[in-house]
Parts: structure tokens; C-alpha cells; sequence
């Protein structure tokens, strides 16, 4: 099993490729005069290409450190590294870029826009991101079709259902070719069935691109297309493990 506190130093050392690294992560909410930590020196680095799921029980800081990596949340101190780029140091458009080009985020509850298309919903982010329309429209048509929905590029979110809506999120997640793509929960709103698939679907595109994964979750079907697991709790890094120590301490677990 791996020690949280050597992860970062030891992964620099050996020189790995790596997309994101936290330094001493922390995070602290005030309410009155109490202050609740939820991040308390989080420190881990991620390889590129790898996928990471981040488990632990609701309040564990999971979401908290998935939002710090996303540039969806300043930490109160310590360090986010985006490929070498210190995501805290950013200013309001330097982070926008960030998110726009180098991130594509995934959300349990979907957030696509209600109004548009499969096709327009896919082909937004591209366009913000400065992509001709009519290059943006022909990725987008290509992706929706990577992820299954070439028959429903014209259909609204209102005709789709759960599963179809989540595709609907990871094509637009991956529309600007994202380095890192941030999934919190995708599996949470679908039936078993359906969040299996999605979960595939997943790490098709995480192995096919090479894209990074940092997946937050309480599902435990991601530990089988896991590269490592982060288990948090308290705001604090609990342990990290790769996917075939996991299979030993549960193999371990089941022979006693």
C-alpha cells in the first residue's frame, strides 16, 4: 500500500510524467467563530494518462479536492499544479482559458444547457474555446457518435434519457481535447445497468486518448477500471493504492 505522505516525492524522483500535483492542500470554511477543514494538507500527484477515482464517505473532502483541481475552488493554502502551472497563481481569464482548454468536467446532475441539442450542447465549449463553427460542428458530430449517440445529435436533453444525458456530458467534456477530464459522481443519478455502461464508456476514452481521469465517486464498480485509488477522509489523504494491491487486500480480507 502506498504511503500518502511519500506519493508526490516519490513519483518526482523517479522522474514520472505527471498532469496534476497538490502541495499541502488546504481548505478552510468559517462559520462564526468555528472553522470546518476540508482539505488538511492534501498532497498527491497524478500521471498522465492515468485513471484516478477519489473515494470516501460524504464529507471525506473529496468534492473539495476534485473542485481545487478543477479551478473550481482557490484553496485556503498550498499548491495545484496543472501540467507546472500553479492553478491558485491564475488570474479570472487565465483560469477561464485553463478550464476551457486544458479541463473537460463531467457532473453528476449533467449541467447541459436544457434548450439546445446533443449537437449544440457538444458544440458550445468548442466554440468558446475559439474552434471555427464549422470545425466545431464536425467534432461534434464525431464525438456524440463516439459516445453512441449518432442517432440523437437533434434530440433535447427533455428526449433523452438519464444515460443519454450523461453521454451527452462526456462528448462535451472531451470537445476541446482536454488533457484532464474531472467526473464527479457521473454514476450517481443512473440505474446499475446504465452507470456500468457509462463507467466503460469512460475508460474507453480515458485508454483510446490518453486522456488523464480523476474520477470522485462512491461507486465502487470504478475500482475495476481504476489505475489507482485515492481514499480520503477527514479532509485528509487516508491511503492510495493501486488497483492490484486492492484486489490483494480484498483477496487477503476474504481468506481470513
Amino acid at each position: 500500500m502506498t504511503d500518502p505522505a511519500e506519493t508526490t516525492e516519490t513519483l518526482i524522483d523517479d522522474a514520472v510524467e505527471y498532469t496534476v500535483m497538490t502541495r499541502d492542500v488546504v481548505k478552510i470554511y468559517r462559520m462564526g467563530d468555528s472553522e470546518v477543514r476540508a482539505l488538511d494538507g492534501v498532497s498527491v500527484t497524478i500521471r498522465t494518462g492515468e485513471y484516478i477515482s477519489i473515494m470516501g464517505p460524504s464529507g471525506s473532502g473529496k468534492t473539495t479536492l476534485f473542485n481545487a483541481i478543477g479551478g473550481l475552488m482557490k484553496p485556503t493554502s498550498g499548491n495545484v499544479f496543472i501540467d507546472e502551472i500553479d492553478v491558485a497563481q491564475l488570474d479570472a481569464n487565465e483560469l477561464a482559458w485553463l478550464r476551457c482548454r486544458k479541463i473537460g468536467y463531467i457532473f453528476q446532475s449533467y449541467n447541459i444547457v436544457k434548450v439546445m441539442t446533443a449537437l449544440e450542447n457538444v458544440t458550445l465549449p468548442m466554440l468558446f474555446g475559439g474552434v471555427p463553427p464549422d470545425e466545431a460542428q464536425d467534432r461534434a458530430v464525431d464525438i456524440l457518435k463516439r459516445v453512441g449517440l449518432g442517432e440523437r445529435l437533434l434530440h433535447t436533453p427533455k428526449e433523452l434519457s438519464g444515460g443519454q444525458q450523461q453521454r451527452v456530458a462526456i462528448a462535451r467534456a472531451f470537445a476541446n481535447q482536454p488533457a484532464i477530464i474531472l467526473a464527479d459522481e457521473p454514476t450517481a443519478n443512473l440505474d446499475l445497468h446504465t452507470g456500468e455502461e457509462i463507467i466503460d464508456l469512460m475508460k474507453e476514452m480515458n485508454q483510446e486518448l490518453g486522456v488523464t481521469v480523476i474520477c470522485s465517486t462512491h461507486d465502487h464498480k470504478m475500482l475495476d477500471i481504476s489505475d489507482r485509488i485515492v481514499w480520503m477522509r477527514d479532509g485528509q489523504l487516508q491511503k492510495i493504492a493501486r488497483r492490484d494491491e486492492v484486489d490483494i487486500e480484498i483477496n487477503t480480507m476474504t481468506e481470513k
